[in-house]
């Protein structure tokens, strides 16, 4: 049987509200945040639970998997079914995967949790073009980057959380109090999310194979997606190995310290409205010109930082807000991009975005780690350097079009 739509969009209003803007923006960074709290916390699960050495890396890992799969087997499920049951049902499933996470006794149970966040996680991915479509052609970047605003904000503002929580109670306690949010925010969306259903009549086994055949004749996705994928790997590699150099001899913070230091990353979030403006104003290729310069003087900056004085956490504190203003601004001018393409694709499109950078996120975070270990600050940030220096050079072979 073939899964189909039953009624056009007649249930979504021609613009968003500021209320509902809100709304979106605070849901996605909800949700998102549920993809990092392991991140801190894997120390402390690792030990209560017996997990080894060589598997500690899997509390992150398996939920970078789940969103992963998400990415690519759920998101494109926002072009063939109802987008408001769609994602209050993955609310729903948060909700559950994080009690189960606080739940778990065993290092099997806590990853099948973990699984599972990743896997619903994908909600924020449904919501970003649900949000999108509700917006008008003329104002569309603007909506994207308010509501991509609360998604950045939510994925900065998780690991302190954690961090805090956790170091005044328990990790448990982190993914009770982040099931309850799932819970109350799955009212509120059910409350106020419009009614919006697809008119693609397609089988899910088709919409799938649709995608590699957008994937392979889009070239504004195409270009798009690597040149975010290249910012998302310097700024996985940053984020991964700052922790490391603030917690060595040369700076000694604790880990409330590196938590109020990814506080300052947040402030890059700001960069989300800015940049929705100037690709709504047909300014995408300054914008993006911009965001790429900023993401390589990042690192050129980090270089001095490495001493350990005040001066060097100063200078990386601003190399940190920089990297994410850039990073923030190429993803709402990529996401403005494809938006703009045929708008009954728009989910399997942002999905496949998403999965082409998430997948440069990975490989930041995999040669940061090596880096770190084997060439210290120096290296990892010229390697850093590399990730939006290669996307550049990629973004100037580009024709005088956005």
């Amino acid at each position: 049987m073939s899964i189909s739509a039953t009624a056009p969009d007649k249930a979504i209003p021609r613009a968003l509200s500021p209320w509902l803007t809100f709304l979106f923006a605070a849901a996605c960074g909800l949700v998102a945040a549920n993809l990092y709290y392991g991140q801190p916390l894997a120390g402390p699960i690792s030990a209560e639970l017996g997990f080894t050495p060589a598997a500690t890396g899997l509390i992150v890992t398996l939920t970078q998997i789940g969103y992963g799969l998400g990415l690519l087997l759920i998101v494109p499920l926002g072009d063939l079914t109802e987008n408001r049951r769609l994602v209050l049902l993955l609310v729903a499933v948060s909700a559950v995967a994080l009690i189960g996470a606080a739940l778990a006794s065993t290092p099997t149970a806590f990853l099948v949790a973990s699984l599972c966040i990743g896997l619903s996680s994908v909600a924020v991915q449904v919501l970003v073009p649900f949000a999108a479509n509700m917006a008008p052609d003329a104002t569309r970047g603007q909506v994207v980057g308010n509501v991509m605003s609360g998604l950045l904000c939510g994925i900065m503002l998780a690991r302190p959380f954690a961090s805090f929580v956790a170091e005044a109670s328990s990790w448990h306690v982190v993914y009770y109090v982040t099931a309850a949010l799932m819970i109350v925010l799955a009212v509120i969306l059910r409350a106020n999310l419009p009614v919006r259903v697809p008119k693609t009549k397609l089988r899910y086994g088709e919409l799938l194979a649709s995608m590699g055949h957008l994937a392979l004749t889009s070239r504004v996705l195409q270009r798009r997606a690597l040149y975010q994928a290249g910012m998302f790997g310097a700024f996985s590699l940053f984020w991964t190995t700052t922790p490391l150099l603030l917690a060595s001899p040369a700076f000694g913070l604790t880990q409330n310290g590196i938590a109020l230091f990814a506080l300052a990353g947040a402030a890059g979030a700001i960069a989300s409205p800015i940049a929705g403006r100037l690709a709504d104003r047909g300014m995408t290729k300054i914008a993006s010109t911009l965001a790429m310069l900023l993401g390589m003087a990042s690192f050129l900056i980090s270089h001095f930082a490495a001493n350990g004085s005040l001066t060097a956490l100063i200078l990386l504190t601003v190399a940190a807000i920089m990297l994410d203003f850039g990073v923030t601004t190429n993803l709402v001018c990529g996401q403005r991009a494809i938006y703009g393409l045929n708008p009954e694709h728009r989910s399997r499109l942002n999905g496949l975005f998403m999965a082409t950078f998430f997948a440069g996120g990975a490989l930041g975070s995999a040669l940061g780690g090596w880096a770190y270990a084997t060439g210290g600050w120096s290296m990892t940030a010229w390697i850093g350097f590399a990730f939006p220096a290669l996307a550049f050079l990629l973004f100037l072979t580009e024709g005088r079009g956005k």
